[in-house]
Formats: C-alpha cells, structure tokens, sequence
C-alpha cells in the first residue's frame, strides 16, 4: 500500500469497525435514568434550539453540573429528530468516532508512529470500559467533553510550533468550549505539561526536542506560567461547579461520606479502573459504595500496586518518557471524579475512564512495542497478538452494548454484576413498579433492607406501601407507611408531595385515589381530600374515591 493511503485507510476502517460494534444502538431507547432529566422528560430540550433554551442552559444548574453546551446539544437533537431515542444514540456514536479519529491523527502528527498511534485509537474505540459513554444519551457530555479536550491538544500543538497569542487563544476557546461540555475536563493545563514532557520534548534539561514537530524547549517555569490562563478557567469552572452542586441536591442517597472513607475508596476504584482495563469484566451502570468495608489488605495492596507502578515510571523517565507521561495522565485526569470530592453515591463509574483510560493505553502500546523491538522479537507474532487483544475487547463489547436494548435489561445485568446493590433495586424496583408488575415488591424490599441512611429508609418503606397499594394490598400498605413515618415524616411528607406532582401528570382517577389513602393514613386529611376529588373529576363513577372521600368527610367531623 503507498504510504500515502495509509492514514486514510487506517481512519476508515477505525471508523467502520467502531460504528458496526455500536450501529445497534441505532434502535436502542431511552433508559429510566438520567435520560428523562436530560431529554425525554426535559420541556426546555425538547423546544429545540431557541433563545429561549440558550438562556436557560446558560443558567440552569439541573443535574449539579453547569454544561450548557450539552444541553443545546441535547435540544439541537429534539429540534431535528424529536424523541427519536435511535437518532440521539447515533449523534453520541458519531461524536465518539470522531473522537477515535482525533486520537489517531493527534498521536501520529506528535509522535510519527502510524502504527502505534492506530492500536492506541483502536484499544479506546473498542474497549468496554467505553460503552457507558457512548450508549448512555445522558453521557452526551462525556463524549463531547472529549471532542473538546482532543481539539484543544490539537490546537495546542499547532500553538506550540509558533507560539503566538492567536494560536494560544484557540486553545483557551476550545478549552473552554470542552468545560461547558463537562467539567472533567478540568484537568486539561496539567495534560498539556505532561504533553510538553512527552512527546513535545519542550522541557530544556528533561527531554530531547521532539525529532517530528518543530518545538522550541523552555525551562520548566515557564511552561508552567505559559499555562495560567488555562489554569484561571480550570479554577473558574471549579467554583462553578462546587455553586451548583451545593445549590442542589447531589451528593445523594448516602449523605456526605467521612474524608476517610472517600479517600480509601478513592485508592481502591484507581485499583479497579486499572484493573478492568485489563481485564473488563463485571461492568455495571452502578457500582455500589463500599463505605467502610474496605479492609486493610485491599488498601494497602492498592496503594503498593499503584506506588510500584510510579516508581517503575520514574525510573524508566529518561529512556521511556511516555511510561511516566500516561500514568500520570491516568491518575490526574481521573482526580476530579476519584470520590474525594463526593458528587453521588456511586463508588465508581465506567464512564469515568473514558479520558483516563487513553494513558494507559499508551504506556501498554508503547511500552509493549518498544519491548518488542529491544528484545527483536517476531514483528508479526506481536501483531497476531494485538488483533486477537481487539478482537476480544470487541466481542465483549459488543456484549456490553447489548446490554443497552431496554431498562429492563440494563438494570438485570447490573444486578447480576454487582453485590448489594440498593441503588439499583431501587431503580429497577421503580421500573417494576411503573409498569405494575407485581415483582416490584420483591426489588423494594431490598432496599429496605440495605439502604444505609434513615432517610432513605424511609423513602424505600413509602415506595414500598405505593407499591402495596397497586396490588390492593391495603394492609401491608398502611403497615409500611407508618414504618416510614416512624423513621423520617418530613422523607415521606416530601416522597409524597414529588409522587403527588407525578400522579397529576398521569390523569389517571385509580392512581389520585390510591394517592388520597396514602395522605390519608399519613393524617394529610386536606390532601388526601384533594386527591380523592381530583379522582371523581377524572371519573365521577370511580365508587372507591366516592366511599373513601365521604368516610374521610364523616370521620373528620
């Protein structure tokens, strides 16, 4: 093949093996979490792009992040495809494929290794750590944080063969652009050092200059100075972000951790990231907090595994740049989201690799071929050996994206994966529950039992006498109630208030009736009242709500 079609082809077939693993999605619906509060729920998204809807995504702090470009991405999506959920999955696939190609052309630009380049590409385009990313409509803004992030490193190394303000402004502009995407990416300054350390060789007495792109090396001050423009918009979407999330409620269902437990968890999901980039099995859209069943030994091996392999780089810095370069990369681009700062409940996340990931990468790639050329190994064993690596990444991804088919799906094998998993009985109970099946009832119970905090408690015990209520079963309803209000009446009080804005949606007189008895035996008399008449104006031949309406009349005088 000329050299000349070598890139082009390695970009087209990175960009069809990528879309085959994923064009399923293409059929894919929404899910029950996230993706209401994003789309299919959403009215301000659903109006399309309008000044309207850039007002409000410049200033609504909805789900504790402020990223008004995802949520315009959202809406230019309503506006050209409605609730088509297959339309919307197939934006986020393009905006991953692009961000593969990026990847491959960035590294073969900076690096001059076209090979290297194109398996460090395709071990991020393929790896299943990545499916949450791209399947999940909701995580439009980790896609498109990283399209930004990508082009920023693009945009950067145009900066840095001559440096001028114009050039750098880019950089700050797309930068700032990947911030309203996602904060994650907050992280980018630090990234940019590392780039200058290697490839770039722009360090005078650390590095060599870089022998592809024309660079002129700066003592380390300086570099360091030559990021504080970006530094000041890390620092000012940090705050932003810390407003926001303190404005709402998003610590979630297990209230704020003691530092301790955040930082042992925090030593512990590095471990596991890098554990299941080797070997991806397991993976859940939720994995539950450990809080504090962690014991010393999983610590304690956790920090030597992650010591050794610093050390390893360090040692390794003068002859093989990218070992120190990519480690670093993968533990400081995951800082912000490692769970020392506490946003959730979840101990760790797929999604959360999906920048991280790519240093690992380049230490395996990298470090794996430069072995192979020390030791003049067989070129092509090592090249059967990549492909047959990819090929299981991509069968087990193509396994994880199936996962995606349905909510019922997804939360079942969620289930499956993981151990004590209240958070997602809930959600799974609430699926259950919405679509009266009877089995809800079982998911709920869970919860009940596991939720480690009162409140939550609490809630599941309400949610719990609602479900009863749905099957008639009055008694274990009114038993389940009072259990709520015995642990947390302002939790009920408040549970039955949002289910009570949801039921006036629905229109439905059985659901404001079974609403009334809830109200009712909570000694909310006025409300149950109310709910009981909202039902006889949906159906005045609805006998249940005339019986209890005027037993609650009789009773009350």
């Amino acid at each position: 093949m000329p050299l000349g079609w070598e890139i082009p082809a390695i970009c087209a077939l990175l960009t069809l093996v990528t879309a085959a693993v994923y064009f399923s999605l293409a059929s894919y619906p929404f899910i029950n979490l996230d993706d209401t509060i994003y789309v299919s729920e959403n009215p301000h998204v659903q109006a399309g792009v309008s000044w309207q809807t850039i007002t409000w995504a410049m200033t609504t702090g909805d789900t504790g992040n402020w990223h008004p470009l995802t949520w315009l991405s959202h809406a230019l999506d309503c506006q050209l495809y409605g609730l088509d959920a297959g339309a919307h999955h197939v934006t986020s696939l393009v905006i991953h494929v692009v961000n593969v190609l990026l990847l491959f052309l960035l590294l073969a630009r900076a690096t001059g290794m076209t090979g290297r380049s194109a398996l460090v590409a395709a071990l991020f385009a393929l790896h299943p750590l990545n499916v949450e990313s791209v399947a999940w409509i909701a995580e439009r803004k980790n896609v498109l944080s990283m399209l930004f992030f990508l082009l920023a490193l693009g945009a950067y190394g145009w900066y840095v063969q001559r440096p001028t303000w114009k050039r750098y402004c880019l950089v700050a502009l797309l930068f700032a652009m990947g911030l309203a995407s996602k904060p994650m990416i907050i992280t980018l300054p630090c990234n940019l050092f590392l780039l200058d350390y290697w490839p770039l060789g722009r360090i005078r007495g650390w590095t060599t200059p870089s022998s592809v792109l024309p660079v002129t090396q700066l003592q380390w001050p300086r570099l360091a100075v030559e990021k504080l423009p970006l530094l000041l918009l890390s620092a000012g979407s940090a705050v932003v972000t810390v407003i926001v999330q303190r404005a709402g409620t998003f610590i979630g269902p297990l209230g704020i951790l003691p530092l301790h437990i955040r930082a042992e968890n925090a030593v512990y999901s590095y471990a596991l990231y890098l554990a299941k980039i080797f070997w991806p099995s397991e993976l859940a859209l939720y994995y539950p907090h450990p809080l504090d069943t962690l014991t010393i030994w999983q610590i304690t091996l956790a920090l030597v595994l992650l010591a050794a392999v610093t050390v390893f780089g360090w040692k390794q810095h003068a002859r093989h740049g990218y070992l120190l370069s990519g480690w670093l990369w993968f533990l400081g681009t995951l800082v912000p989201v490692i769970g020392i700062i506490q946003v959730g409940g979840q101990g760790m996340a797929d999604r959360y690799a999906y920048l991280p990931g790519i240093g690992v990468f380049l230490m395996l790639v990298w470090g794996g071929a430069d072995f192979i050329e020390a030791k003049s190994l067989n070129s092509r064993a090592a090249v059967a050996v990549a492909i047959a690596a990819l090929a299981g990444l991509l069968f087990v991804t193509l396994r994880q994206v199936g996962y995606w088919e349905s909510s019922d799906r997804l939360w079942t094998h969620t289930l499956e994966d993981t151990h004590n998993n209240f958070i997602a009985d809930d959600i799974y109970g609430h699926l259950l529950l919405k679509e009266g099946r009877p089995e809800a009832v079982d998911y709920i119970e869970h919860v009940t039992e596991l939720a480690p905090t009162v409140p939550y408690r609490a809630h599941a015990h309400a949610v719990l006498s609602f479900a009863y209520s749905r099957m008639e079963d009055y008694a274990h309803a009114r038993e389940q109630l009072r259990i709520a209000l015995s642990l947390d009446p302002y939790e009920v009080h408040k549970m039955l208030r949002e289910l009570s804005a949801t039921i006036a949606q629905s229109g439905d007189p059985l659901l404001f009736w079974r609403l009334g008895l809830l109200y009712e035996e909570a000694d909310q008399f006025p409300e149950a009242r109310a709910a009981y008449q909202k039902a006889l104006e949906l159906n005045p031949q609805f006998s249940p709500a005339r019986t209890a309406l005027e037993a609650l009349n009789t009773n009350q005088h």
